[in-house]
């Protein structure tokens, strides 16, 4: 761990964290919240909301269930949200109840492949990077940063290793022993702001923020990707 081989069987049965808009969460919601130490309808409204116009194009990184996808949609009212996933995600999804807003692309590897070049305004995810070792989320940022519009922003969650002591290992439900293994032994590898950071830019992106406060667990990044130069 974490191979590609696990990611794709670890999460077959669709990760789900309920409506994550609604004002009440549910148990499942609940329990996750408490973990990570944030409120996701705040992450929702503070963290996307307000990078997504009507006509945007959204990219997702590993919907799972769509908890996040329906949110995206909700807002995304006349443009098109693309998730990318290693599952057939469309039973879940459900992509013929949106008109065409919604496509799931199935995928066997991290290179984007078949996504058309500056294509899309947003790229998201929540849950995923945080299980990839920093050198496939190097090579995730390098891969998508092509199918983006200039000036389209990335905003992702991804483990931060400083703050789980004050936030508490229990309390994260992360295992306090990971801390004595190596990466390839866990299903949380090690990051930070710092390595975050330097993956995105030796990935051609420009740091808006390497973290935006919401989270007490994890951190947030958000990203630009560049302006097109005018000779």
């Amino acid at each position: 761990m974490p191979t590609l081989d696990w990611l794709k069987n670890e999460f077959a049965y669709g990760y789900d964290s309920g409506n994550i808009t609604s004002w009440l969460p549910n148990l499942t919601r609940y329990r996750e919240e408490k973990a990570i130490g944030a409120s996701y309808r705040r992450v929702f409204w503070q963290g996307l909301a307000p990078y997504l116009r009507p006509d945007a194009r959204v990219l997702e990184l590993g919907p799972g269930r769509g908890s996040w996808s329906r949110a995206i949609l909700s807002l995304v009212t006349n443009g098109e949200l693309h998730t990318v996933d290693y599952l057939d995600v469309s039973t879940w999804l459900e992509p013929t109840k949106y008109g065409g807003r919604l496509v799931c692309h199935q995928v066997n590897d991290n290179s984007f492949s078949g996504r058309p070049n500056g294509f899309f305004d947003a790229f998201w995810s929540f849950g995923v990077l945080c299980h990839n070792n920093i050198e496939d989320i190097e090579v995730i940022l390098a891969n998508s940063r092509p199918k983006m519009k200039p000036g389209a922003i990335a905003i992702h969650q991804y483990g931060d290793w400083n703050k789980p002591d004050k936030h508490g290992w229990a309390r994260g439900r992360l295992p306090k022993d990971f801390r004595e293994k190596p990466d390839a032994d866990i299903w949380w590898p090690r990051n930070d702001q710092e390595k975050m950071s330097r993956a995105a830019i030796n990935a051609g992106w420009e740091i808006e923020t390497p973290d935006i406060g919401l989270l007490a667990r994890d951190s947030m990044i958000i990203l630009r990707n560049p302006e097109t130069k005018v000779e």
